[in-house]
């Protein structure tokens, strides 16, 4: 799963799918946008976004899949 942040989502995406950007998506090219968030400030995003770089594939589902209540469970596995 890829995590990043921009100010131009649709731009950002066409651009993953053409093999521009990060050299994660250069080899590995996005199928969809799973889920996204709107931050007023660009610090705030930029935030969010290493926060949930570090998280889990389980924790990332969950969030993805709108599943709030296993984030807390999924937050005190030492291992996933």
């Amino acid at each position: 799963m890829y995590c990043g942040s921009t100010k131009y989502l649709e731009r950002r995406f066409e651009d993953h799918k053409n093999g521009n950007g990060a050299n994660f998506t250069k080899k590995y090219r996005p199928i969809c946008i799973a889920y996204f968030e709107v931050f007023n400030r660009i610090d705030s995003a930029y935030f969010r976004e290493k926060q949930v770089q570090n998280w889990s594939r389980a924790k990332k589902e969950a969030l993805i899949n709108a599943r709030i209540s296993d984030l807390e469970k999924l937050s005190l596995k030492k291992f996933d």
